[in-house]
């Protein structure tokens, strides 16, 4: 199993996703070895870590706008949002979302449910304005997701495979589940950067 290490800040999350992202192995490969009990604790380990990072945060910095040069959105449902920098909470309700979404999908998959389209559901994220909110956001995600592997049953449909867009390759109802993991993963640097900057701006 591949590790991502966080060692300057005493944590490890189970999975590396830089060698999918690298091409050096797929989806499919990273997932091959996964239980259901590795899902949980990717799923708490995951979540843990964000609650760890807003410890001692405030509202002001949920509602901080940071500068970030690279903000490119083109699913945005207003395009005058396509290059709206995400603060805190915009970001915290996405990457929940989405994690959700994967969670949902896999366990239909693991199910053997043959089925198309999407599963998503995501906060509107100018509603979120506060630490506390962001808090029970990521508690109640943690919930949700945890709660979709009860759903999963004990000799899941693994034949049962999709293929999301060709760069991820063809999957089973693990790889669909850290699929989304692997984009929550994906925003936690940003995530640290928006932090940073809301942080300097109050003199923190």
């Amino acid at each position: 199993m591949f590790f991502w290490k966080l060692e300057d800040k005493g944590y490890e999350l189970m999975l590396d996703f830089t060698p999918v992202r690298n091409k050096e192995v797929s989806y499919a490969e990273l997932a091959a070895d996964l239980t259901v009990a590795d899902l949980r604790a990717l799923t708490n380990e995951i979540i843990d870590y964000q609650l760890g990072l807003l410890a001692d945060c405030t509202d002001a910095d949920v509602v901080f706008e940071p500068i970030d040069s690279n903000a490119d959105d083109p699913y945005a449902e207003d395009k005058a949002d396509t290059d709206l920098a995400w603060n805190l909470g915009h970001l915290v309700v996405h990457v929940t979302a989405s994690s959700e979404e994967g969670a949902a999908l896999a366990a239909e998959m693991a199910r053997g449910v043959v089925r198309d389209g999407r599963s998503r559901s995501e906060v509107p994220w100018e509603t979120v304005k506060t630490i506390a909110q962001c808090r029970q956001r990521l508690e109640e995600s943690r919930r949700m997701r945890l709660a979709s592997l009860d759903m999963w049953p004990d000799e899941p449909y693994l034949d049962n495979k999709v293929t999301p867009w060709a760069s991820v390759g063809e999957i089973d109802a693990y790889g669909r589940y850290i699929l989304g993991l692997a984009h929550e993963q994906g925003h936690l640097p940003q995530i640290e950067d928006v932090i940073a900057q809301a942080k300097a701006a109050r003199g923190a």
